[in-house]
């Protein structure tokens, strides 16, 4: 790379690779600038979304180690670099997908994994993460009432088989 800008913008996708979590390849052909526009909207928190030229992309997922991209860098792409929820991520690009046919998903990285876009859809449907957590809190606390009921329980018999015997034996000795 012999001119200084190619080798900056370079750099600047490999710190993107670098400190995101995960990165989904789209291709946007046939969007408007608006729309692209309504989509970093959708995106804001969660990952930011950039125009990237192919060549420039290879080269920097190369250097940062990212496989699979080679093959699925070819006519207009963009890149969403994800920091925050991956999950909240896929919905949203899952999302504007459907709502803008034009949008496609083509491949991606997930903690420096290659994931197809079935594997992203598949990412988009679950729930979540504070859901999820809200779940197992829930399974957890499920169980914890279930092992003091179960743990509880010969104690209160034996209460309730005592009174039982004290009541009996009071209604024999009034009698």
């Amino acid at each position: 790379m012999a001119r200084p800008d190619k080798a900056a913008a370079v750099a600047e996708l490999v710190d993107e690779f670098q400190q995101a979590n995960a990165a989904v390849l789209t291709e946007y052909r046939g969007l408007t600038v608006a729309q692209l526009q309504q989509l970093r909207r959708s995106l804001r928190g969660n990952a930011s979304y950039a125009v990237v030229k192919n060549t420039l992309a290879t080269i920097a997922a190369k250097q940062v180690g990212i496989e699979g991209f080679d093959a699925e860098l070819h006519g207009p792409s963009a890149i969403a670099f994800v920091t925050g929820d991956p999950v909240e991520a896929a919905k949203g690009l899952r999302d504007f997908a459907k709502a803008n046919p034009q949008l496609v998903l083509k491949a991606g990285v997930l903690d420096g994994r290659p994931v197809t876009a079935a594997e992203i859809e598949k990412l988009a449907d679950l729930e979540s993460r504070e859901v999820l957590l809200a779940k197992a809190a829930g399974a957890m606390k499920g169980k914890l009432y279930q092992t003091a009921y179960l743990l509880t329980a010969p104690a209160s018999k034996a209460v309730r088989t005592i009174e039982a015997l004290r009541e009996k034996q009071a209604s024999t000795e009034a009698a």
